[in-house]
């Protein structure tokens, strides 16, 4: 599979342009057995997969956990492991379990923690549950105003991690060569322009706004990553469903019934992609690899079936005209950058 370098100018991690999001297999929507949540693994490794991502959050420790179980029995340089930091987890009784998006999980609750020792201690207990001694990249999760609820949220956040020593944590880490790169792994592209205007970055995760249906990022937040020589991550390719399933009844859009106007523009790229013989969820997914600031890929998967259609969906062949016809119409920015293969 094809690589490309997290940072052109400096750095020596390499990913290959298909990860692995890790959010289903801590029971995101649905709870999945152990063997399938194995299987899924086993196949994401067969398909040439070397990037794996997980969180504290994914499952409150669960999905951590499975890749502990299963990537341990790779070597260890054969691979690039990712997990994030922020929310400190501990254990707690049934009744104390946070909701959450994911079911059947251990019982653990959670704080919000970006200073010093949270971001120390949650980078030790991803250790102890990924079964690793050293994690490739660690990012800041979900400092952003959608998951705090406000700006003004958001941004004492920031303040925390930079004046509690949270970010001064990750210097520490990369510096000693426990972690190889730093970052982010957010919703929205804002804060991460803000995050820059702060501290040296390696790279964002940034979920669901650079895609098919959203170029925002493209005015200010992508051009920056080019000239910073910072990498990213993008996840969220199908902007949580839609872009997968078509304007559908029922179809979802950050995680919500997708209102009219995106069920309208979605209907229209599906269109130009009908008339090409390709299918939406193809073009959603190669398009954000046309855009030389991203590295990889990490839709999720649940089962293995999942994982092979991923991995269809890469090698698709796309006609260069889908793209034109996208952009005269007005889909896609005249400047966006697109496959050229």
């Amino acid at each position: 599979m094809e690589t490309r370098k997290l940072r052109a100018g400096k750095g020596r991690l390499s990913l290959t342009v298909l990860g692995f999001g890790g959010a289903p297999l801590g029971n995101l929507y649905t709870a999945i057995t152990e063997s399938a949540a194995e299987a899924t693994l086993a196949a994401a490794w067969d398909a040439g997969i070397r990037v794996f991502d997980s969180a504290p959050f994914y499952g409150l420790g669960l999905s951590e956990e499975r890749f502990g179980r299963v990537l341990t029995a790779h070597p260890r340089d054969t691979y690039l492991l990712s997990t994030k930091i922020g929310r400190v987890l501990r254990d707690c009784s049934p009744e104390e379990v946070p909701e959450t998006l994911f079911s059947d999980t251990p019982s653990r609750a959670f704080e919000f923690d970006y200073s010093y020792d949270g971001v120390m201690r949650s980078h030790e207990d991803s250790l102890r549950r990924l079964k690793q001694d050293r994690i490739d990249i660690l990012l800041v999760h979900d400092i952003d105003a959608p998951t705090h609820g406000s700006r003004e949220a958001s941004d004492a956040r920031i303040r925390e991690l930079f004046d509690k020593g949270g970010y001064r944590a990750l210097e520490e880490l990369r510096d000693s060569g426990t972690v190889m790169a730093i970052g982010a792994g957010v919703n929205e592209s804002e804060v991460c322009e803000t995050l820059l205007g702060l501290g040296d970055f390696d790279c964002f995760l940034l979920a669901g706004r650079y895609t098919l249906l959203e170029q925002e990022a493209l005015d200010t937040f992508l051009p920056l990553c080019e000239e910073r020589d910072v990498g990213i991550i993008l996840g969220g390719p199908f902007n949580s469903g839609i872009l997968a399933t078509g304007a559908v009844p029922g179809a979802h859009y950050n995680y919500s019934p997708a209102p009219s106007n995106i069920l309208a523009r979605v209907a229209r790229l599906d269109a130009v992609c009908v008339s090409h013989g390709v299918k939406l969820i193809e073009a959603a997914l190669q398009f954000v690899l046309g855009h030389p600031a991203v590295k990889t890929v990490i839709p999720g998967a649940n089962d293995p079936a999942q994982v092979e259609a991923n991995l269809r969906l890469l090698h698709a062949k796309i006609p260069p005209e889908l793209w034109a016809d996208m952009k005269s119409q007005g889909l896609i920015p005249p400047q966006a950058p697109v496959p050229t293969k």
